[in-house]
């Protein structure tokens, strides 16, 4: 009886041991594929940058790494637009530019990368073309010393559907995914931002590419919220601000923040949060007048100073330089 019970340790043992060696085992490979997963460090002299393609549906980009030893700016240049002409093999996506452009070369002025392709681009599909706008943007910016990409068909720029000139585009003009390429259009802004001393406002004019499917209203407030882009300038809005809604009846904008929007301490005076927003929506064709609320209340003071309680005007008096 005790052989038995000696037996019957020595095979729970034994169970306990296979089913620890297994465990190790199952352990060691977990451990070996999450080593094999992991990017391999970047040798010395070696950069990474991401080269982006489209996937097979035409509706978004896929970003691939790309390392390279390469440090001279045309050169890099070069490498980058090879590698994004050419699809990995591996890599389910295609190329943004059609089989039929032909991709001519390249003229650097500044911080633009000119970019020249023959006739055959403005042939391509409309929602391609804009995924390759963005992925040319967002694949050649990221080279030292280039901020836009500006694109040639044959020895003409770039046109808009509304046949004014594309311009310089910027990594950040577009978005990742696209349904519908008649939902995206370029707008000019004119934006008011606040000085050093936060004293007196400054225009900025603004291209930006928006859905139209929200308003002009919206995006002029959203921009001011993002900040100026201009050297110099300096922000009016706190970027916690959250923008609950905004809509334009009888030529009147009407604009709800959150309650972010009573805790501004930037260092500027009262009035310039205020009319920042003012001026740069009156800058519209369809606005007069400007009504903010904040969570949907008018009866509050912004700064212990001013009531939102009224219809603001645009006042060309807080404009630096008048």
């Amino acid at each position: 009886m005790k052989q038995i019970k000696h037996n019957c340790k020595g095979f729970a043992w034994s169970l306990c041991a296979k089913k620890l060696l297994f465990a190790v085992l199952l352990l060691s490979g977990l451990l070996l594929a999450g080593c094999q997963k992991r990017e391999t460090p970047l040798q010395e002299g070696e950069s990474e940058y991401q080269v982006y393609y489209m996937n097979q549906a035409v509706t978004k980009l896929i970003a691939q790494p790309y390392r390279t030893r390469t440090t001279d700016t045309e050169e890099l240049i070069g490498e980058l637009m090879e590698s994004l002409i050419h699809v990995p093999a591996d890599l389910e996506a295609q190329s943004v530019l059609s089989d039929k452009v032909v991709y001519q070369g390249c003229r650097q002025d500044d911080t633009v990368l000119y970019l020249f392709f023959d006739n055959n681009y403005t042939s391509m599909n409309a929602c391609q073309e804009i995924l390759c706008r963005a992925a040319l943007a967002r694949t050649l910016t990221q080279v030292p010393g280039i901020e836009y990409i500006s694109i040639y068909s044959g020895d003409q720029p770039l046109l808009e559907r509304s046949g004014m000139p594309a311009g310089p585009i910027s990594a950040a003009d577009f978005v990742d995914s696209i349904t519908d390429v008649n939902a995206y259009e370029r707008t000019e802004l004119m934006l008011y931002f606040t000085d050093a001393n936060g004293t007196a406002l400054h225009p900025e004019k603004r291209s930006v590419m928006h859905n139209v499917n929200t308003s002009v209203e919206r995006v002029i407030v959203e921009e001011l919220i993002s900040g100026p882009e201009q050297p110099g300038l300096m922000p009016t809005l706190n970027p916690d601000i959250k923008i609950l809604n905004i809509s334009v009846n009888e030529n009147v904008c009407y604009v709800n923040f959150d309650a972010a929007f009573l805790n501004n301490s930037l260092e500027v005076k009262d009035y310039i949060p205020i009319y920042s927003i003012v001026n740069s929506l009156s800058e519209l064709s369809n606005v007069n007048r400007v009504q903010i609320t904040v969570n949907g209340s008018q009866e509050v003071t912004f700064r212990e100073n001013i009531s939102l309680n009224t219809l603001f005007e645009r006042d060309l008096d807080y404009i630096g330089g008048n």
